[in-house]
C-alpha cells in the first residue's frame, strides 16, 4: 500500500491518495485538491469522506465527476454536503453511497471499513484500509477533534473515546490535519480527554 498526502486550503486539511492493488482511493478532497489529485492518480476508484466538514469535502463533486467514480459518505453527515457554512461558497456534492455505522464495504475488491466515532460531527468516521486508519478529525497526533462546534456532541465524543480505548491492536493513524501517529502513541492523550469530558 502506498499513501500520498497533501495539506489543502487555509486549514491544512490532509487529502490522501491511498493506492492498494493499483487502485487509488481518494480520501477527503478539500479546498483546491483536484489539481494535485489529477497529478497523482493512475486508477482512481472512489472518493471517501471521513466526515462532512467543508474543508474535507470541498472538491468532492469536482473529483467524482472528473473521474466518473462514486462518493462514499457516512450517512449521518450527508446533510452537510449541501450546506454552505459561513457563506464560503462551498460547492455542493452528492453522495452515491451512504455508509452505515461501522459498515465494512468491498470497493473494487478492496475491503474498506468506516468505524463510526461521532462527536466531532454526527457521522464522524475513521476509515480503515489494510489495517491503517484515516482518522479525519477524530484523533490527531497529540490531541482529539473539537466537540464544541454547532453540530458536535460532547456526550458522543466521550462515548467514542471509550469505544476506541477498548481496541487492543496498534494501528498507524493518518489524521485529517497534521502528522501521522499510531494508536499506541495516542492512548494516554485519549484517556486524559475521556476523563476531562464530564458529559
Amino acid at each position: 500500500m502506498n499513501i500520498k498526502v497533501h495539506p489543502m486550503g487555509d486549514y491544512g486539511t490532509n487529502c490522501y491518495i491511498v493506492t492498494i492493488d493499483d487502485k487509488d482511493f481518494i480520501i477527503d478532497p478539500g479546498v483546491g485538491a483536484t489539481a494535485w489529485i489529477k497529478q497523482n492518480v493512475e486508477n482512481p476508484v472512489a472518493v471517501l469522506n471521513t466526515h462532512g466538514h467543508f474543508d474535507h469535502i470541498w472538491s468532492n463533486q469536482e473529483v467524482k465527476e472528473l473521474f466518473n467514480i462514486k462518493l462514499y459518505v457516512p450517512k449521518d453527515d450527508e446533510f452537510m454536503l449541501t450546506l454552505n457554512p459561513y457563506n464560503l461558497g462551498m460547492p455542493p456534492s452528492y453522495a452515491d453511497i451512504l455508509v452505515n455505522s461501522d459498515e465494512e464495504l468491498e470497493i473494487a475488491g478492496v475491503k474498506v471499513k468506516f468505524h463510526h466515532f461521532p462527536g466531532h460531527t454526527p457521522g464522524c468516521s475513521v476509515i480503515e484500509i489494510n489495517k491503517t486508519l484515516f482518522s479525519g478529525d477524530f484523533i490527531f497526533s497529540g490531541t482529539i477533534g473539537r466537540f464544541d462546534f454547532p453540530m458536535s456532541n460532547e456526550k458522543d465524543m466521550k462515548k467514542s473515546l471509550q469505544k476506541i480505548l477498548k481496541w487492543e491492536d496498534n494501528y498507524h493513524i493518518y489524521p485529517g490535519h497534521g502528522s501521522k501517529t499510531t494508536l499506541n502513541n495516542e492512548i494516554q492523550t485519549i484517556k486524559q480527554w475521556e476523563k476531562y469530558i464530564k458529559a
